[in-house]
């Protein structure tokens, strides 16, 4: 019988710059549209709002970008770490090794003598791939990047912290509390609905998620702002 090929679309992948990209622009449009909220609730000017937002979104990007490289920085020595101690392992207890290895695949549901015979095949391919992979969870599509990361997280933290400043730019000013506020959760929404899209999960609840705590962030900081104002 002729042989089928499945297609099969895997997002896994994209775990590492996704959640990168999504967490930049998330911050971006919160916290910006929270900061001018903020200080326009307090009745600052225009100008004022918009230095305001200009600032945190250099400072919220620079921040972003560092403490990602900073965070899956230390990720990445994790992995390289456990990665130096298999190969120890791998060339003075071998046995051990084989052992260990053919347990996992037991507790997985094969046969204690198939899974020896997995795991002498697999070690005899690519030792150390083998233990990295099913030892330690560790694989080519979630292994920590800290760079990516970084620019990912900067240069979408720029780009949502730039939805609300031009929004700011343009409404009049005084309706830029609710508008900013209004337009900022409609950006959200879409950020929520797209991220889960790209992902491959519902987009109804991932979009719900983001709006609600941007929602809360943002009357938060209305909140401050109007009670910093009123005792100015």
């Amino acid at each position: 019988m002729p042989r089928t090929v499945h297609p099969e679309l895997h997002r896994t992948e994209r775990i590492g710059w996704l959640r990168a990209a999504v967490l930049g622009a998330n911050d971006g449009i919160v916290s910006t549209a929270s900061l001018i909220v903020g200080v326009a609730a307090a009745g600052a000017a225009r100008s004022e709002m918009l230095v305001a937002g200009v600032a945190g979104l250099m400072a919220g990007a620079m921040s972003m970008a560092a403490g990602e490289y900073v965070s899956v920085s230390s990720q990445l020595d994790t992995e390289q770490a456990d990665l130096a101690r298999e190969r120890r392992e791998l060339a003075t207890q071998p046995e051990f090794e084989r052992q260990e290895l053919a347990s996992i695949y037991v507790a997985r549901g094969l046969t204690p003598e198939l899974a020896m015979q997995v795991a002498q095949q697999l070690m005899a391919h690519d030792a150390l791939g083998a233990h990295v992979r099913d030892e330690l969870g560790v694989s080519e599509a979630v292994s920590a990047r800290p760079v990516q990361a970084g620019l990912t997280s900067a240069a979408t933290f720029a780009v949502g912290a730039a939805l609300p400043l031009l929004t700011t730019l343009v409404v009049p000013a005084g309706q830029v509390v609710p508008l900013v506020a209004a337009t900022s959760l409609v950006f959200l929404t879409a950020l929520g609905a797209l991220s889960a899209r790209t992902g491959g999960a519902p987009a109804l609840k991932a979009a719900a998620r983001v709006a609600f705590w941007g929602a809360l962030a943002m009357g938060l900081t209305a909140g401050v702002g109007r009670l910093f104002g009123t005792v100015a």
